[in-house]
């Protein structure tokens, strides 16, 4: 994983825990521009591309997974990966054939998720997300250290939703749903619903602890929640593609839910029975789950952490 996942505010966090977030090779001085100098090392990242079945493509690498479906009526294109990246990935898409780019989803706000939305309008998509993605990239952030300035116009999307929307083309059926606040309060999944094939955003993170954004609504509630939900759509043949990880399917996706609740549960009775967050960080409740989950982005105390102040 690269720092493409560095959206937690110190606040939630505290400042301890927030430096805990990167790796121990990652703690080196801020550049004056933090923000930029993420988005410059995230857009170096090679692009790896996963063939999902004869029109449909998962593109890795310079920030969260990207889907592309191509048929007859157009091309749809699920997250939009950093600035930077964009000339790469339109020459992949251009290589699918001189169709056009009807639409670009945004699965939540989160910059590594919509940067290149003025450069998918500008090509002719039409730009859709869930309401309160608009809401999110129309304010100011900042968080650990990077400032985020309110998008401008030509960046928003130009379609919005509140709880779902449906799109038909290319002989298949693609349904876009609210994920009540998980990752975000901006969270959607988008299945392709003929294909089996789900891109669940954020509310995956395959193989590894999560990044929650408690600062715009995260909560790990809802991260069971979006889970739970996303199990039941999801069939034994299902496809599932993660914010951020491998290509998964269904099995993955269980022991991800089920990982999150025994966190939840260790942490809610340690709470519960009044120790601090010092305190139950200390206690180390994840030690046994750390060797498979703790290696990604998020360190296993951080990771705690975020669970403890979103309880």
């Amino acid at each position: 994983m690269t720092r493409r996942d560095v959206l937690k505010t110190a606040a939630a966090l505290g400042a301890g825990a927030a430096a805990d977030l990167f790796r121990p090779s990652m703690a080196r001085a801020q550049p004056a521009d933090p923000l930029a100098a993420t988005r410059a090392q995230m857009a170096a990242t090679p692009i790896v591309s996963t063939p999902l079945m004869n029109i449909m493509t998962m593109f890795a690498g310079p920030g969260g997974n990207v889907i592309v479906q191509h048929g007859l009526d157009g091309k749809v294109v699920v997250d939009t990966f950093v600035q930077g990246a964009f000339a790469g990935l339109k020459q992949r898409l251009d290589a699918m054939g001189p169709i056009p780019i009807l639409f670009a989803i945004d699965t939540h706000w989160h910059f590594d998720h919509t940067d290149n939305n003025e450069s998918f309008r500008k090509a002719g998509a039409t730009v859709i997300a869930q309401a309160n993605t608009s809401k999110r990239l129309f304010e100011p952030h900042d968080m650990l250290g990077m400032h985020f300035n309110p998008a401008p116009a030509a960046a928003l999307p130009a379609e919005t939703f509140a709880q779902t929307h449906q799109l038909r083309l290319n002989n298949e059926y693609i349904e876009l749903g609210y994920f009540q606040p998980a990752h975000t309060d901006t969270d959607i999944y988008v299945q392709f619903v003929l294909a089996e094939v789900l891109h669940l955003g954020d509310t995956f993170f395959n193989g590894m602890y999560p990044f929650i954004d408690a600062s715009t609504g995260g909560n790990i509630k809802g991260m069971i929640a979006a889970a739970h939900q996303s199990l039941r759509m999801a069939g034994p043949r299902a496809k599932i593609v993660p914010g951020h990880g491998a290509l998964a399917d269904r099995e993955a996706l269980l022991k991800y839910r089920d990982m999150l609740v025994t966190v939840r549960d260790r942490v809610q009775k340690l709470k519960a029975a009044g120790r601090t967050e010092k305190e139950v960080v200390a206690a180390k409740p994840t030690a046994d789950l750390d060797p498979v989950w703790g290696q990604g982005f998020v360190q296993p105390d951080a990771f705690v952490t975020i669970v403890y102040n979103t309880l």
